[in-house]
């Protein structure tokens, strides 16, 4: 069974400028900075507290969120299931990466969805070879209730929720935590939960007429414990970054970071500031 979202792969054309930007964005410092030498890849890592960030560079995407790698303890025996549910998900494959200072090498094995049966999108299972330690935490350069410190949700963007449902929750085993219909918005959004992170597929309340074939991937929402304070510190380095606002989820706060994440739409996510005593109370 898949886990938890293990890591998110957000594709850059230049990865030093992309790691000092993520930097200053989560306000830590990388756990990893390696190479793929199989792949002919490059990433930098940043260890959250319920999964990484994976920057990557040398796939000829572009720049912009690439791929979801959900963790499994076994990607043969999960290949197997998925077979078993209709998704040829390839046969799990070794891969390894070598830390480009300390040396340190980390080995998976990684078995791929079709993106035909993924509705598009790159999805993958990933078991860990090695240990979890051999990628530390991302070390915290600002006060920490001002950096990021977990992925709150990823959003994926659909014409067809149905068919989303079928895939995320029957086929990949996601639990469906909440189907919400938002009337003002037009939105109707499945909220499946795996790890502690949720995955949040979004579409017309009214299907259109002509659906595109393909799901999208929407952007990231990044846990703060204090959203006034880590817009406070970003504006300060001078990053654009909306004014905070009530967040759709009752007690949270939010606001937009609009530039500066190689193109994934971001959202800093924390709980709404406690209510102060008027002077009448």
């Amino acid at each position: 069974m898949l886990t938890a979202l293990d890591h998110v792969v957000v594709a850059v054309s230049d990865l030093e400028a992309a790691a000092r930007s993520y930097a200053e964005l989560l306000g830590r410092s990388p756990s990893w900075r390696g190479v793929h030498p199989r792949a002919g890849t490059s990433n930098v890592l940043f260890r959250l507290e319920n999964c990484y960030l994976e920057l990557l560079a040398g796939t000829q995407a572009g720049e912009g969120l690439l791929a979801l790698a959900f963790a499994t303890d076994d990607a043969k025996a999960e290949a197997a299931r998925l077979q078993q549910h209709g998704i040829q998900a390839s046969e799990p494959a070794d891969g390894e990466g070598r830390d480009s200072a300390s040396g340190a090498v980390r080995r998976w094995r990684n078995s791929f969805l079709p993106t035909a049966a993924a509705r598009g999108l790159l999805l993958f299972a990933i078991e860990h070879l090695t240990s979890a330690d051999a990628l530390p935490p991302a070390p915290a350069t600002a006060p920490v209730e001002a950096t990021v410190h977990a992925l709150d949700h990823v959003v994926v963007a659909s014409d067809d929720l149905e068919a989303a449902r079928r895939f995320y929750g029957d086929a990949l085993g996601l639990r469906l935590a909440l189907d919400r219909r938002f009337e003002a918005r037009g939105l109707r959004i499945l909220f499946f939960r795996v790890g502690g992170v949720t995955v949040e597929v979004a579409g017309p309340l009214e299907p259109p007429a002509t659906a595109a074939p393909a799901d999208r991937f929407g952007g990231l929402a990044c846990r703060v414990a204090d959203v006034a304070a880590a817009r406070a510190r970003l504006v300060a380095a001078g990053w654009d970054v909306s004014p905070v606002r009530p967040g759709a989820k009752p007690g949270t706060q939010v606001c937009s970071v609009r530039a500066g994440t190689a193109g994934v739409p971001t959202l800093l996510i924390g709980p709404a500031a406690p209510a102060t005593d008027g002077p009448d109370s």
